[in-house]
């Protein structure tokens, strides 16, 4: 199990001057630290831009500084080098590269300005369009990991879902804070346990990237609700995994305030593609999940 990773990911003095700033490293860091978590291989690409342009380089587009038949000999070379990689070693999980990159951009790059197009541009960097069939992720969106799993944990039917939810997410490589697991799971507890419960739920929902709630049933739970709500507060992106075919009206599946709140999806297959799990690992139904 392996990604293939932009080299200054790893290295970051390996971009142009001037372009990275103290989020980038922190996203570069989060990203290793993720791999590292769950046990996934960096491979590092070859960085087209350092061999043609060298280290000592200031940010350009690649109409202005790479439009040329001596880097497009390299980057073919560079292509071939990849390939016998993926020949070896098996298809990635994905591709990690740096949005706005001329050569490893995911889903923008400085391409250059051109006719009435704009210099930068949605699409991948020429590097990454040579592999059209591999999954491609931006290291902001991959270092964004850590899920809070907001549901109601008082009956064993519902105890099980969400353990049954929150093992499907850790299998998509997602760090999964679930409240039953840490002492929130019997009545037996008195108001010293409740302070403390919610100092360490309240610190969790902030320290997340995303809220997972699940809101199934006639109503939400109320304790779902909140934290539904503080997540909204905090700014947080917030998924709601509602299955139940109810509805609360004509024109929304439930209450108006959390419809309003949060992406709701009404299965676990949707609950992966919103969260921007890697394409190659979701599942459709029909087929054998994890």
């Amino acid at each position: 199990m392996y990604i293939l990773c932009s080299p200054c990911i790893l290295s970051p003095s390996l971009r142009a001057k001037g372009i990275t700033h103290p989020s980038d490293i922190a996203a570069f860091a989060r990203s290793i630290g993720r791999c590292k978590k769950f046990g996934i291989d960096v491979v590092p690409l070859p960085c087209p831009e350092t061999l043609y342009l060298g280290n000592d380089r200031h940010p350009g587009t690649f109409l202005e500084r790479l439009n040329t038949p001596e880097f497009t000999v390299l980057l073919e070379n560079q292509v071939q080098q990849v390939n016998a990689i993926i020949e070896e070693r098996g298809p990635p999980l994905c591709i990690l590269g740096v949005n706005s990159s001329p050569t490893c951009g995911v889903t923008s790059t400085y391409y250059g300005a051109e006719g009435d197009m704009p210099a930068k541009r949605s699409g991948r960097g020429v590097f990454y369009a040579k592999f059209p069939d591999i999954p491609a992720q931006d290291v902001f969106d991959f270092s964004r990991y850590r899920i809070y799993l907001a549901a109601p944990l008082f009956s064993e039917a519902e105890r099980t879902y969400n353990a049954v939810i929150s093992d499907l997410l850790r299998s998509h490589y997602y760090e999964v804070y679930l409240p039953q697991e840490t002492g929130d799971d019997h009545a037996e507890r008195g108001k010293k346990e409740h302070a403390q419960i919610f100092r360490r739920n309240k610190r969790a929902i902030k320290d997340a990237d995303f809220v997972v709630a699940i809101i199934d049933g006639a109503d939400a739970d109320s304790g779902t609700s909140w934290e539904i709500g503080y997540a909204t507060g905090l700014n947080k992106k917030v998924i709601a995994l509602r299955t139940d075919f109810r509805v609360a009206g004509s024109h929304e599946r439930v209450n108006l305030m959390l419809e309003q709140s949060t992406s709701v999806v009404t299965d676990k297959f949707k609950l992966l593609a919103e969260l921007g799990a890697f394409p190659t690992d979701i599942q459709t139904p029909g087929k054998k999940s994890p």
